[in-house]
């Protein structure tokens, strides 16, 4: 797989012409953008419609987190819309999780290729001590690997992960489950409100199949130059700070 096809760029901004604009600027060397939740509930089908016609492969990072049935119909109308890619929150667990992978088959048909899924562990915010202070004890590692673990045995096809989880998740479910490596920062960049990050190379050596980043690239004075510095980091493999 290409650098190009493992870069997922967030479309973290909070205008239509914002994102327009840098997915037109971008897709030259970029050919997956993730639409989260503020811009989705702010432009979602406007910014969809330009990544579909600009050919682009779209991640849609909404978490999902809800009863089983109601998250069987989101991942349905996902499936619809031509999704690349979509993630919903571990912890809702496994009838949330089979319920999922249930809505987004059936949509599929058959006749379209369905997304691909991903359970969400820990955020890349959150530490030891932030989970602990909403009631789950133990480390963020050690609950990592649990909701990675539900999420391969209610059929998800991989996880949101750090860097630091990659390697663990790899050896207990298996190399072709997916990783997607979010607080990624830069060699160059500030980490600002991550708390989990790691660079580029690092989370290539890891074992990521994707990373994702949103600052350190949409808000460069030249993205399109920000985005190609990380491809070369990316190569850069095992590198450190």
């Amino acid at each position: 797989m290409s650098l190009k096809n493992r870069l997922i760029i967030a479309l973290d901004v909070d205008s239509y012409e914002r994102a327009s604009e840098l997915v037109d600027l971008l897709s030259p060397v970029v050919d997956i953008f993730k639409v989260g939740i503020a811009p989705f509930t702010d432009f979602g089908e406007k910014i969809i419609d330009k990544l579909h016609k600009n050919n682009k492969k779209i991640f849609l990072d909404l978490k999902y987190h809800d009863i089983p049935n109601t998250v069987k119909n989101a991942a349905a109308a996902a499936a619809k819309k031509g999704i690349f890619m979509m993630n919903f929150h571990c912890l809702g667990g496994k009838k949330m999780l089979e319920a999922a992978v249930k809505g987004a088959e059936e949509a599929a048909g058959g006749k379209i290729k369905r997304p691909i899924l991903l359970g969400v562990t820990v955020l890349t915010s959150m530490d030891d001590g932030d989970l602990g202070k909403i009631g789950i004890d133990g480390s963020v590692k050690e609950r990592v690997m649990e909701f990675a673990k539900l999420a391969l045995e209610a059929g998800l096809d991989g996880v949101v992960g750090s860097a630091e989880e990659t390697a663990g998740i790899k050896k207990l479910c298996g190399k072709d489950f997916i990783v997607v490596t979010p607080g990624i920062r830069p060699l160059w960049s500030e980490s600002g409100d991550q708390k989990r990050v790691a660079s580029p190379g690092e989370a290539m050596a890891n074992g990521s199949d994707y990373i994702v980043v949103g600052r350190p690239v949409i808000e460069a004075d030249d993205p399109r130059e920000a985005a190609a510095k990380i491809m070369e980091e990316m190569e850069q493999k095992g590198r450190r700070r």
